[in-house]
Order: C-alpha cells, then sequence, then structure tokens
C-alpha cells in the first residue's frame, strides 16, 4: 500500500487543522492505520491509531479529548481532526498502516509510512 498524507500547515495555537492519508493498493480496511508525529531533535512518537473497522481508537495521553481519528474504508482515507492545538504539536506527522490485527503503539509495529506533512503551531 502507498500512503500519501495532506492537509498540514501553519495554525495558531487553539485553532484546529484536519489532516488526510490517502491509501492506494489494497483498501484501507485490510490495514490498522495511525497516525505518529516527529518534532525537530526528537524521535517520531505515536498520536493516534484505528482498527481495520474504525471501531477501536487509541491515543497518546498528549492529544486525548483535542485530536481525533477517523477513517473511511469506502475511500480509503485516514483523517485526524486536530482542535486546541499548542505550540508543542509542532511537527511532521505521518501516516503509517499494519498489516497485522491489534491496535498497537510502535514505529516498529508499522509495515507502510507515508511522506509526512508538516504542522506549525505559533503560540
Amino acid at each position: 500500500v502507498q500512503l500519501q498524507a495532506s492537509g498540514g500547515g501553519l495554525v495558531q495555537a487553539g485553532g484546529s487543522l484536519r489532516l488526510s492519508c490517502a491509501a492506494s493498493g489494497r483498501t484501507s480496511n485490510s490495514y490498522v492505520m495511525g497516525w505518529f508525529r516527529q518534532a525537530p531533535g526528537k524521535e517520531r512518537e505515536f498520536v493516534a491509531a484505528i482498527s481495520r473497522s474504525g471501531v477501536v481508537t487509541h491515543y497518546a495521553d498528549s492529544v486525548k479529548g483535542r485530536f481525533t481519528i477517523s477513517k473511511d474504508n469506502a475511500k480509503s482515507t485516514l483523517d485526524l481532526q486536530m482542535n486546541s492545538l499548542k505550540p508543542e504539536d509542532t511537527a511532521v506527522y505521518y501516516c503509517a498502516a499494519r498489516v497485522s490485527l491489534g491496535v498497537y503503539r510502535g514505529t516498529d509495529d508499522y509495515n507502510y509510512w507515508g511522506q509526512g506533512t508538516l504542522v506549525t503551531v505559533s503560540s
């Protein structure tokens, strides 16, 4: 599967952005999918993940209550709605897909990665 992330940009603190990830090849209901982010000088970290069916979601504590992950299996798209953004949310955001069952949080648990989209939150 190939993943293409989009939707990043510059936003003021408190604002919102919606990231999208388009999956080509096999349809998205074949994969657990997730969002990760990497800030300058830091390791890539888990943000959110969603099960194949879209029923089960997991979030990092730092984004819980502010971010919402969703997927449209008919369109093979994955979204991340980000509200109440903070400067510490600034990072390159990556979508990823996992072939095996189970909603996991580790970067090593995912098999395919998109190219990343930059989110910058100004204070």
